[in-house]
């Protein structure tokens, strides 16, 4: 089964490196915040809002689309601040705001922004969809629905004709991959409790579910520990497998989550959804070798282990991750720095500054322009000689068809 309307891959960007990772690695669109108004402003080093044109540009070059995250609860002494940003987004000719407050859906649409529904929200009907159709041309989804509900969803929209202000059938937008909140649809109010004056719904999650916990007998005082201690703490979805049905149940824009990742994870993610929704749509159905190798990239870069299906195949959220911390089968070592690339040969020049580098070493190169490079290393150079090794205050000549620029960071990938 083929849908005729345009599908999105929509990838995430907390940097610059990210940015350029997505773009390079087939993103239809980016989102990120701007400043502290956005719902990671606390989780990852936000763009500023003079860079708004720079990252509109930059997205437009290679065709893609860029979605501004403006998804945080608002209060009134914010209100002029809201205003002001989302005239620069205009101005700097963003695509799309992702927002969930009423005054920040309201001020883009009198802007005539196109305005996209966040999955805070929690759209899990059609009758939603239509309170919303005057303003929003995208629904987020609950991440709680399950495939069933999402066809029924986007059945819904088509027999009643719920269009945006675009004119076209409202889009519905899922998470495909990435971190899942215990909060419903990622409303929570732990940190709140915990913090005063701090919310996950304002941009401040402190992540207290992904802590380990003790239980205590409110008698005896005795604590002991369960067997999972992260009683709160779920694995990351992964949908590789199932990617095909929530396609073929309309979802028309695919969600990548980890704006506070790197840029490796981001080039990951991005290259491995495109390489599976591009064969879905060419009809073919991929092997069971190629969807394993295709998990096995995505363990490669920041996990907390696999939920494979999770909500969509309406399974219970029992499958807890027994860490906080990132569970990757493939750890980076920081090398050092490229000095110079050298365009005609095709060669980069490296600065080892810690660690070893050997020949047939596997090699991730990141940068704020660059994005994220990897590759094994064929051979290399060390004053002007065949080398097989090299240690730190080593300057390196690698050969590398892809441009990297100076003070790119160089880091080897090795197995845990």
């Amino acid at each position: 089964m083929t849908n005729p309307r345009k599908i999105y891959l929509l990838s995430p960007a907390g940097g610059h490196e990210a940015l350029a990772a997505a773009l390079a690695n087939g993103a239809d669109a980016v989102y990120f915040g701007v400043g502290d108004l956005n719902m990671r402003s606390h989780a990852t080093v936000n763009f500023q809002q003079e860079e708004l044109p720079e990252l509109a540009a930059k997205c437009h070059a290679v065709g893609a689309e860029a979605w501004l995250t403006v998804n945080v609860i608002v209060y009134d002494t914010e209100l002029q601040r809201v205003e002001a940003l989302l005239a620069s987004a205009k101005t700097a000719g963003i695509d799309a705001i992702i927002a969930a407050d009423p005054a920040v859906i309201r001020l883009a649409h009198d802007l005539g922004l196109p305005v996209h529904l966040s999955v805070q929200a929690n759209v899990s009907n059609w009758q939603t969809v239509a309170f919303y159709a005057p303003y929003v041309d995208v629904v987020v989804a609950a991440r709680e629905l399950t495939c069933e509900r999402l066809a029924e969803l986007t059945r819904s929209i088509t027999e009643h004709d719920l269009r945006g202000p675009s004119g076209e059938l409202i889009r519905v937008e899922a998470f495909v991959h990435g971190a899942l909140c215990i909060g419903l649809s990622g409303r929570c109010g732990m940190s709140l409790c915990e913090y005063p004056q701090t919310s996950s719904n304002r941009g401040s999650c402190y992540q207290p579910c992904r802590r380990a916990y003790l239980v205590k007998d409110a008698e005896t005082g005795h604590e002991f520990q369960i067997q999972n201690q992260y009683i709160m703490s779920p694995k990351d979805l992964c949908t590789i497998a199932q990617l095909p049905k929530l396609l073929e149940a309309g979802v028309t824009v695919l969600k990548i989550e980890g704006r506070g990742r790197s840029a490796d994870y981001v080039a990951t993610t991005t290259r491995v959804y495109r390489e599976a929704l591009e064969a879905w749509q060419r009809g073919e159905t991929p092997s069971s070798e190629l969807v394993a190798d295709w998990r096995k990239q995505l363990l490669g870069v920041f996990n907390r282990r696999f939920w494979e299906g999770g909500y969509y195949l309406g399974e219970q959220a029992d499958v807890w991750a027994g860490t906080r911390d990132n569970q990757s089968v493939i750890r980076k070592e920081f090398l050092g720095v490229v000095t110079h690339y050298y365009p005609r040969p095709q060669v980069a020049e490296v600065l080892l500054q810690s660690g070893n580098l050997r020949v047939g070493q596997r090699v991730l190169i990141t940068g704020p322009t660059t994005g994220a490079v990897e590759f094994e290393v064929p051979s290399m150079q060390v004053l002007e000689k065949p080398a097989e090794f090299a240690g730190p205050g080593a300057d390196v000549c690698i050969p590398l068809a892809t441009k990297v620029r100076q003070n790119d960071k160089v880091f080897a990938l090795k197995s845990r």
